[in-house]
């Protein structure tokens, strides 16, 4: 699961790049880009900390082969990184990968989640109400940034919306060890 979750972190990094990008033309709003500048810093700092937590259990980062599942989330974000791809298609996608991100470990910060103690700390990580900010943060961006552009737009960011969601449910099913014929 650890490898699996560096591997699509390293490769969100591009992909948050590629969004600043598109902020940087596209968005009339200057604080997009500081929004979008400190979830890259966190990345880093993410990053780093998996680093540390494989170091921490023994697991080697290097040399392993990702799983088809981890691959094809990879692919979806090369898609997004496209020129093509609107600004307001793209930051909802990022928005909506944060924002699962920090839902799943919210939940597993309440009361009667019976998280294990070893997973605490990345529940408190992700779960945290600063990364809630950050994800409310880029919903506003995303929201603003839907309100200007066509309706074709729209359906486009709510395609790339529910790809993201599928992507993201898979992806929490290989972390939980299931062989893609038993994920259905």
């Amino acid at each position: 699961m650890l490898i699996n979750h560096v591997k699509l972190d390293t490769e969100v990094v591009p992909f948050v790049a590629s969004i600043l990008m598109k902020a940087a033309k596209e968005s009339d709003n200057e604080s997009d880009m500081e929004v979008i500048l400190a979830g890259m810093a966190s990345l880093h700092d993410e990053i780093a900390w998996f680093k540390k937590e494989a170091a921490k259990w023994d697991v080697q980062l290097t040399g392993i082969t990702p799983h088809i599942t981890n691959q094809n989330y990879c692919r979806f974000l090369e898609n997004l990184m496209q020129p093509d791809v609107d600004y307001a298609v793209a930051i909802t996608a990022f928005w909506t990968i944060e924002t699962v991100y920090q839902q799943s470990f919210a939940y597993c910060l309440e009361d009667d989640a019976k998280t294990p103690a070893e997973l605490r700390e990345a529940c408190e990580r992700w779960g945290s109400e600063g990364f809630d900010q950050y994800c409310k943060s880029l919903q506003e961006i995303a929201e603003r940034s839907l309100s200007k552009v066509s309706d074709d737009v729209k359906a486009k960011a709510e395609v790339t919306f529910l790809c993201v969601l599928e992507e993201e449910v898979e992806f929490w099913k290989m972390s939980e060890g299931r062989t893609p014929s038993e994920q259905n």
